[in-house]
């Protein structure tokens, strides 16, 4: 089976995803904006099974009721995103993988939110919050 591996920047958590993402966004919210410190956050989404750690265990913060974000308690990056609405979905940050170009992304998701000067890429399918099938 296909897989793939991230991990955060000082390389204390390490995670695979097995198989194929079954969706990947950028997401312009304004949680992910700050949980980042970026302007937009891009996501891959994959089922609870497909994820599993590799090396060490990420920290948590509720950002937001029913929402947890997870994150290296050592050097700070942010890793997965998980929300009770979806609750066999995750959201894995792309950049977080090693090979983030092998999942581009297909969306761009909370334009609502987006900074003024924020670049969108118009090739991508645009949504003023989430996609009706969210």
């Amino acid at each position: 089976m296909e897989s793939s591996e991230g991990g955060c920047l000082c390389g204390a958590v390490r995670y695979r995803v097995l198989g194929v993402p079954i969706g990947s966004a950028v997401c312009h919210c304004n949680s992910c904006r700050r949980a980042s410190g970026a302007a937009a956050v891009a996501w891959v989404t994959v089922n609870r099974p497909q994820l599993e750690w590799l090396a060490g265990r990420p920290s948590l913060f509720r950002s937001s009721p029913g929402v947890i974000r997870r994150f290296c308690g050592i050097c700070g990056s942010a890793i997965v995103y998980e929300n009770d609405k979806n609750p066999t979905t995750v959201d894995i940050t792309t950049a977080s993988l090693d090979d983030p170009n092998r999942f581009p992304p297909t969306a761009e998701v909370w334009l609502e939110d987006k900074l003024a000067w924020a670049v969108i890429d118009s090739a991508l399918a645009q949504h003023q919050r989430l996609p009706p099938d969210s």
